[in-house]
């Protein structure tokens, strides 16, 4: 649930470049529209928005279910390490650099691009903040969803769409409606409830309430440090990067997830989890491979 929310936003701003590059083509490559050509225009990007916007939350909400489905599964089996938990949360962006690769842009417009940009201090500044905080999540998850039921994980964790919207409204400027203001309020009353009532109905272990009370903190305060995130990445896009294009997008979540995976995996070697992966992997319920 949580890595759907962070995935949807990322689909948003796959969204927006999407519809860059479907303007500028057509800009390029059509003549002169006539009357009627000009008035179908606004349908036909309606249209591609949502089919677009469809899809992505079709691959969000399926994918990233069943990864917090496993990752319950990895805790209800045999796993103990929270930083093995984190670390594989986080090593997933190697898969991003072959479609990366592929958009980099050619020699000539290379020159032009770099005279945009910001110092490069200035960027690895941003790549080194945003790692931080996305190591620190992805740990606060993993004592979440290691000690509470998942259905109750997925409940609190859907109080980080609260929390976008405020950190939304102090960093950019977005504006309270009054759809948002009303899931403010059953969002809040529906995880303040929560804390009273430790949930053992989905058939997971008995969960003591001291490790309730505190798999439920852990994932709020995780909720709400998502929530600044997504909130400082788009205020980055804003004020630093300039450039809301896909090569850009997936330049931030690769160079930030590397940080956060080096910071993943230098917790498990100083916490010393690593020594008993071994013994971990021979005893766990699923066997080796799983």
């Amino acid at each position: 649930m949580v890595s759907s929310l962070r995935s949807f936003e990322m689909g948003k701003a796959r969204e927006v470049q999407l519809q860059i590059m479907v303007n500028e083509v057509r800009e390029e490559h059509s003549e002169e529209p006539d009357a009627g050509h000009q008035s179908t225009k606004p349908q036909i990007k309606g249209q591609i928005w949502w089919i677009k916007m469809g899809i992505y939350s079709f691959f969000v909400l399926s994918g990233q279910t069943v990864a917090m489905l496993l990752g319950r599964l990895y805790f209800e089996k045999g796993g103990n390490s929270k930083w093995m938990s984190a670390v594989v949360q986080l090593a997933g962006f190697p898969l991003l650099l072959p479609f990366y690769c592929i958009l980099l842009p050619k020699k000539s417009t290379t020159d032009s691009i770099d005279r945009d940009r910001p110092p490069a201090l200035t960027f690895a500044f941003l790549y080194v903040s945003l790692g931080i905080l996305l190591a620190g999540m992805s740990l606060l998850y993993s004592y979440g969803v290691s000690n509470l039921p998942v259905s109750t994980f997925s409940l609190i964790c859907a109080s980080q769409l609260g929390f976008n919207a405020l950190f939304s409204f102090f960093l950019n400027a977005q504006r309270f409606t009054f759809l948002i203001a009303n899931s403010l309020v059953l969002l809040t009353i529906s995880s303040a409830l929560l804390v009273f009532q430790p949930g053992d109905s989905s058939g997971s272990k008995k969960i003591s309430k001291g490790k309730y009370v505190i798999g439920f903190l852990c994932t709020l305060f995780a909720s709400a440090g998502y929530a600044l995130m997504l909130a400082l990445t788009q205020f980055a896009f804003k004020k630093i990067i300039k450039r809301k294009t896909m090569r850009a997008m997936m330049e931030l979540i690769i160079c930030q997830s590397i940080m956060a995976t080096c910071l993943a995996l230098a917790g498990l070697f100083a916490s010393g989890d690593w020594k008993v992966l071994k013994k971990e992997m021979e005893e766990y319920e699923l066997g080796k491979v799983s």
